[in-house]
């Protein structure tokens, strides 16, 4: 069965339209809707967007493969990004990287084998004053260290 939205993001998607001057407009959150539903973006997903909003599905696929919030993938009920650019890098962002790693037993860009985890990296997530940092899912963790990071972890397994 082809993709749709469901009947609730379908009224979300009416209200973004009346919203928007052009169709193209819509792509960013048209994305999200249907990221939010699905999980990721598949090639079923572009073939609908581009459908919906009367664009190539090349448009939309470079739209996707252009932002990293938008999962190529299917990813983790968590995604944990942690910032690696300078700033962080400075106050311990790599440890930050590899400890997880260890933790966790997979590599940035990997999912957990129960699937509850995604770890990946990010170039910034501004919060430079406040390094290192990761983004769990929508909600900033500054000033990390070591015992910090496995609460989080630890609560994002279960336990």
């Amino acid at each position: 069965m082809p993709f749709a939205l469901s009947p609730e993001r379908e009224r979300k998607l009416q209200e973004i339209l009346e919203r928007y001057p052009t169709k193209m407009a819509v792509t960013l959150p048209l994305l999200h809707l249907c990221q939010e539903q699905a999980g990721y973006v598949s090639d079923e997903i572009v073939e609908f967007v581009s459908k919906r909003l009367d664009l190539s599905p090349a448009h939309v696929k470079g739209v996707v493969t252009f932002y990293t919030l938008y999962n190529q993938h299917p990813v983790g009920k968590h995604q944990v990004w942690v910032c690696r650019t300078l700033p962080c890098a400075l106050r311990g962002a790599y440890e930050v990287i590899e400890h997880c790693e260890k933790r966790l037993g997979i590599k940035c860009g990997e999912t957990t084998a129960d699937g509850k985890i995604t770890l990946r990296t990010a170039e910034c997530l501004a919060s430079c004053g406040t390094a290192p940092m990761m983004q769990v899912d929508r909600d900033y963790h500054e000033n990390l260290t070591r015992e910090r990071v496995d609460q989080i972890l630890a609560r994002l397994q279960g336990g």
